[in-house]
């Protein structure tokens, strides 16, 4: 329903006014509004361009008619000059012409001229003034009148006195004399100019008539245009007012049903405004069905004239409500009669939600302070209940009746019992505060506390501190205690002074026996190094005759036990000198001597080199050894040395590690280290055990229950070696199920690897403690021992917190 509301009302469109009247709409409308910009300017030019048609046309008017006259006039002068010279008869003295042509026939104004061959002007009508009496008199010089006479025809010409005029010239058939008929342009000069000043006056009306209509549409076009900006400043600004006041325009039209929104409603609720008006109905499926119907409130409004003032529920865009509160009365229109209904809608979903806030808030306080385990009251200014607890009626015998907010606190006090006090102890005063004790009758003791709130009332607390004030007692007497106590600690701290100095003694001694302890392991360590010299060099000839007698060089020895005996011989000279090289090794670096020279070795062949020395005691139990190194794996460590740590902890791991197990080696790159892993499926270690491994000659067995040979010192030198390397050695085991060997190293440097030098290490291990390790390097040589080649049971088969404390390490 949310969803096919709000997309019911983003498809509707809105109105062009903030003040919800509806402007004629339509195509026609849409396509004038478009061309009014146009018109402001096109309709003066279209005006500028009538006055110039009609300023020409006048003047084509004029010219027509003026030019018709001249014409009418040539003609009318030639035709007379003909018949003249036609019914000219000859010329006697004192003769008048008015008697011998037609003149009534000749054109108002004219005058005509009998002249001889020699241009001597015999008659003329009307008579000429005193001097004319050549043709050249009356004309203008150079006029070719005068020169050609008859053959010139009708032509313009100019007088002798100014102006212009019309002449032409005849002969007579006998060709003595010539008539000349001249008629002055002045008469219809005269008559155009007059057309002329008639023309300029209409036009000159016309002009001023549409440069007024032009005006009065200019001016009222920018009238117009300043309205609309007013207009639409006013609407922006009513718009900012109410999208920032939260408030929505309403206007409804009750008798069309029709409601108008503001943009601001729109934006309030999230919509998109769409269309000019909204019907009754999309705005009542919006409104909550708890908070009333627009159908109801509409039949009460048309039956009264009444205001509204109403909070309801509205639907948003989202789908969530919106409380809003509208304010709106009964407006007729002046113009139809109709009513509407026209106020703001205010967003009041912020002070609702104060509100219950303020109520939770409020009952949350009255939980608190009913709560509290002090007698709690709180006066107004006018000394009037405002809240109070239980503990507050139940000290002052009042009822839930009697302590009603807003009574006074004379008629609160006087319906309650005061308890009786016995003594009172005033506090101090701190300003609008105070504090004191009251003792009571019954023996319980009350500290009130007293403070001023802003608005001029008070809060009063009473806490019950009988139990403090007995503390307090009890202090007293264990102050009194304390005292002889002290005493007593005076006396104890000489005897403390005494046992100091004893103490300071005896740390001198203590450090006078550290250094005879140090000096007695330093010739201990020198002691096991000389011993281990003495002591190889007889051993190195028992194992030698022990060989020679078994080979039988200088003849047999008679019974086959002699050869067991001399293997055996053989086998426990080779124990105890790897024993004796072990502790050689030991006392080297508990010594400090051992120098290392580190350069970048391959972790994954020296692995190897370190699998093929055990290769022959792993077959023989069945041990399966795998390894998981990457090739590309690089440490940067001396190479003997790393072959001591790998070699112990590897021959560790098969040597615990019983028939059919399994061994795996596992190396990664860490933050600048190789770590290696060596995890096998042996008996296991006890973990309270595991803190003794890596101490010299340090043995989880006893010595009445070893079933392991040894001198415990591999995992001492393995875990020895690694910490001169930088690195360290961790174990994590678990009995029974096996055990994990972290061995970490140093990664090579570029600075580390430059500064490397090759040169002789001083760690070494005599040949002698694996005599076996030369004919197994030659059986043993093509053997390339990966994790991929092996069979994967080796992960399996190793229990799961082993392999998890792996990972961890």
């Amino acid at each position: 329903m949310p969803g096919a509301v709000s997309a019911s009302l983003s498809a509707r469109a809105r109105a062009d006014t903030i003040l919800g009247v509806q402007r004629p709409t339509g195509t026609a409308q849409a396509r004038l509004a478009q061309a009014e910009a146009w018109l402001r300017y096109a309709l003066p030019a279209l005006l500028a361009v009538f006055l110039l048609g009609l300023t020409a046309l006048s003047a084509l008017q004029l010219r027509g008619p003026y030019e018709a006259s001249i014409a009418a006039a040539q003609r009318e002068v030639e035709a007379f000059a003909r018949l003249a010279a036609s019914l000219l008869p000859p010329i006697e003295a004192g003769m008048r012409l008015d008697r011998a042509l037609p003149l009534h026939l000749l054109p108002a104004g004219s005058r005509v001229l009998v002249t001889d061959a020699a241009g001597t002007i015999r008659a003329a009508h009307p008579a000429l003034p005193n001097g004319s009496t050549t043709l050249g008199a009356i004309l203008a010089d150079g006029e070719p009148l005068t020169i050609l006479g008859g053959s010139a025809g009708t032509m313009t010409i100019g007088l002798h006195g100014g102006g212009q005029a019309i002449a032409a010239a005849m002969h007579r058939p006998a060709g003595d004399l010539q008539v000349a008929v001249i008629q002055p342009l002045a008469p219809i000069d005269a008559a155009w100019w007059r057309a002329f000043w008639s023309h300029a006056v209409l036009l000159c009306a016309v002009t001023l008539m549409t440069g007024g209509i032009a005006a009065a549409y200019i001016i009222q076009t920018r009238r117009a245009r300043g309205a609309d900006e007013v207009c639409e400043l006013v609407k922006q600004r009513l718009d900012t007012a109410l999208g920032r006041g939260r408030c929505g325009l309403w206007d409804w039209d009750i008798a069309r049903g029709t409601i108008f929104w503001s943009d601001s409603m729109f934006a309030m609720l999230g919509y998109t405004p769409e269309k000019d008006l909204l019907s009754f109905g999309d705005v009542n499926a919006l409104l909550h069905d708890e908070d009333g119907d627009l159908y109801e409130l509409a039949r009460q409004l048309a039956a009264s004239h009444a205001t509204l003032d109403h909070e309801f529920r509205i639907r948003d865009a989202s789908g969530a409500w919106v409380w809003l509160r509208t304010r709106a009365e009964i407006v007729e229109d002046a113009i139809d009669g109709s009513r509407h209904l026209v106020g703001i809608a205010m967003d009041v979903t912020e002070q609702r939600r104060l509100a219950e806030t303020s109520a939770t808030a409020d009952m949350r306080l009255r939980d608190a302070v009913e709560a509290v385990s002090e007698a709690f009251v709180l006066w107004d200014a006018g000394n009037r209940l405002v809240l109070c607890n239980s503990k507050f009626r139940d000290l002052h015998a009042l009822t839930n009746e009697d302590a009603v907010p807003g009574r006074r606190y004379d008629e609160i006090m006087g319906q309650g019992g005061l308890p009786s006090v016995r003594r009172g102890i005033p506090g101090p005063e701190r300003g609008p505060a105070r504090t004191f004790e009251l003792e009571l009758t019954d023996g319980r003791w009350l500290q009130v506390s007293e403070r001023r709130t802003k608005d001029g009332g008070y809060v009063s607390v009473g806490t019950d501190i009988t139990s403090l004030k007995r503390h307090q007692e009890q202090l007293v007497a264990s102050e009194r205690e304390l005292i002889e106590t002290v005493k007593d600690l005076k006396r104890s701290r000489r005897t403390l002074e005494l046992q100091t100095q004893q103490l300071a003694d005896l740390a001198e001694r203590h450090l006078d026996q550290k250094a005879q302890a140090e000096i007695a392991n330093r010739a201990k360590s020198e002691f096991l190094a000389n011993m281990s010299h003495e002591l190889r060099t007889p051993l190195n000839a028992i194992m030698g005759f022990a060989e020679l007698m078994e080979s039988e060089v200088y003849g047999t020895l008679g019974s086959p036990r002699y050869g067991d005996y001399c293997r055996d011989i053989q086998q426990s000279g080779t124990y105890l000198l790897s024993v004796i090289d072990d502790i050689l090794h030991m006392s080297r670096i508990e010594a400090k001597r051992v120098k290392l020279v580190r350069r970048e070795i391959a972790l994954d062949a020296a692995l190897s080199a370190a699998v093929m020395m055990v290769s022959k005691e792993a077959a023989s139990k069945s041990v399966t050894i795998r390894i998981d190194v990457p090739a590309h794996l690089r440490v940067f460590a001396d190479e003997r040395a790393l072959q001591h740590i790998l070699l112990n902890v590897v021959q560790n791991a098969v040597k615990f590690t019983p028939e059919g197990g399994r061994v795996g080696l596992r190396g990664r790159a860490c933050g600048g280290f190789v770590h290696l892993f060596v995890a096998d499926t042996g008996i296991g270690i006890p973990k309270s055990a595991i803190a003794k491994l890596g101490r010299p000659f340090e043995q989880v067995e006893t010595n009445m229950t070893r079933s392991y040979k040894g001198s415990g010192l591999g995992l001492a030198i393995a875990r020895s070696t690694a910490e001169l390397h930088g690195g360290s050695l961790r174990i994590r085991s678990e009995e029974g199920q096996g055990t994990i060997v972290l061995v970490r190293l140093p990664q090579p440097r570029a600075e580390a690897t430059a500064e490397a030098a090759p040169g002789p290490i001083r760690l070494e291990r005599s040949r002698a403690t694996h005599p076996e390790a030369g004919p197994i390097r030659e059986t043993t040589a093509p053997l390339r021992m990966t994790m991929a080649s092996l069979p994967p049971g080796l992960v399996a088969s190793t229990s799961r917190p082993a392999l998890e404390m792996a990972h961890r390490m």
